[in-house]
């Protein structure tokens, strides 16, 4: 696989210092991508970046995960009008090593000549007093190269901080010391930070007398230019306690269809010719593409179990020809997903353990009904039923024995209206 000619096909490739198509076909060569742990998990936008890294170690290269122990300290002015509100220490530094676990789900570092390594920025300042930055890392680039970067001039008349300003040296500086100390000589990253890799570039040309490159992604934008990453609940994280899996899945199979070849490029492990072929054969049922992708992303990024889960949630939620048995026969991991997706009411126990009447369920203990009487009505119109099973009584008593796995009821009134009741 040709790392540079795999960018292109997929749209993935935004800007390129010369020279580097003949240094990577000489290969292979050692290249990072930057990571500032500014959440307790990175999104589907930062996937952007690890789905680099993984083209580019399947290319047959070695990569580098630089997580931001130093820099997510200072705070990238890159992309922002503002100033960053700055994390404490802590803060950080938990979510660094929340972000390291997910790293390590997605690049191989096992030994061998394309192993993967992830290295902590801090490591290069830990030691290194203001002076001795002053000395070493700020003498090499003057503030009007500095200033002339698209990052800082869009802050120019806003404001920005020493600080921020500042974090160029660091990322500069890094490349450097990844030059020295793993021979590597490729950064990468998203368009918005082709000024802070080149300043890198220009960092090891000054101080080593030495050549590296840079390789940049376009920043991945939806059809209808809004932000990629996010859905009406907000961002898209790898962290299944902050976007289930559920949630994840149905983020790639809502997709609008214009925004899915985009999509399939950016994401897909298939081959060009496998997604041309695909695309072709599904040119009329985009939605079976996105089902596709959607499975292949989940498993990838949480597990096979959790996708088969998600599945099975999908078609209890969706499916109007999904029944009793359908309900019956899922598990019960899969169906604390189900009560994660829909509204929920918790009932004590004992509620249940005399047996409650159907219309008291509805109205006093929920409120999936107003009163009673819209209880009632709701009833005499079959729109109501109990673990999928039509209430045709007000009379009807529900007790213990007809919790699924001894915790949940499914109570659903009208076609669209489903509740999980839990008890306790």
């Amino acid at each position: 696989m040709n790392f540079l000619q795999e960018l292109q096909w997929r749209g993935m490739l935004h800007d390129a210092t010369p020279g580097i198509e003949e240094v990577i076909n000489a290969g292979p060569v050692t290249g990072y991508i930057g990571f500032d742990p500014t959440a307790p998990s990175m999104t589907i936008g930062n996937y952007v970046q690890l789905m680099l890294l993984t083209i580019f170690q399947r290319s047959g290269h070695n990569p580098i995960a630089l997580m931001g122990g130093a820099t997510g300290r200072i705070g990238d002015p890159s992309g922002k009008d503002k100033e960053r509100e700055l994390k404490s220490e802590e803060e950080l530094d938990a979510n660094l090593q929340r972000q390291i676990l997910q790293v390590k789900k997605f690049l191989n570092f096992d030994d061998g000549p394309n192993k993967a390594a992830i290295v902590n920025n801090l490591d290069f300042y830990r030691n290194m007093g203001i002076l001795e930055f002053l000395r070493v890392v700020g003498k090499t680039l003057t503030v009007n190269y500095m200033i002339g970067k698209e990052s800082v001039q869009k802050r120019l008349e806003t404001g920005i901080s020493f600080t921020e300003f500042s974090y160029q040296l660091l990322q500069a500086y890094d490349f450097q010391c990844l030059y020295n100390q793993h021979k590597c000589i490729l950064q990468m990253g998203g368009s918005d930070q082709w000024g802070n890799i080149t300043s890198g570039t220009e960092f090891i040309r000054r101080n080593l007398s030495e050549k590296a490159y840079a390789v940049t992604t376009p920043l991945l934008t939806k059809a209808d230019g809004t932000k990629f990453g996010k859905s009406e609940q907000g961002n898209i994280w790898l962290d299944p306690d902050m976007t289930s899996p559920y949630q994840f899945y149905q983020f790639w199979v809502n997709a609008a269809d214009a925004d899915l070849p985009k999509f399939m490029r950016y994401f897909t492990l298939r081959s060009q010719q496998e997604v041309e072929t695909m695309e072709r054969d599904l040119a009329a049922d985009p939605n079976a593409l996105k089902r596709i992708l959607a499975e292949e992303l989940t498993i990838r990024v949480h597990s096979e179990a959790d996708c088969r889960a998600v599945e099975q949630v999908s078609n209890l939620l969706f499916n109007q020809r999904a029944g009793k048995d359908d309900l019956s026969a899922l598990s019960a991991q899969v169906l604390t997903a189900v009560a994660r997706e829909i509204p929920g009411f918790a009932v004590p126990r004992e509620v249940l353990a005399a047996g409650v009447n159907i219309v008291d369920l509805l109205a006093e203990h929920t409120s999936i009904c107003a009163s009673k009487g819209d209880a009632r009505r709701a009833i005499q119109n079959m729109a109501v039923s109990v673990n999928k099973e039509k209430i045709s009584a007000h009379e009807a008593v529900i007790n213990h024995e007809a919790l699924l796995h001894g915790r949940y009821l499914m109570v659903e009134n009208g076609k669209k209206n489903k509740f999980m009741v839990e008890v306790g």
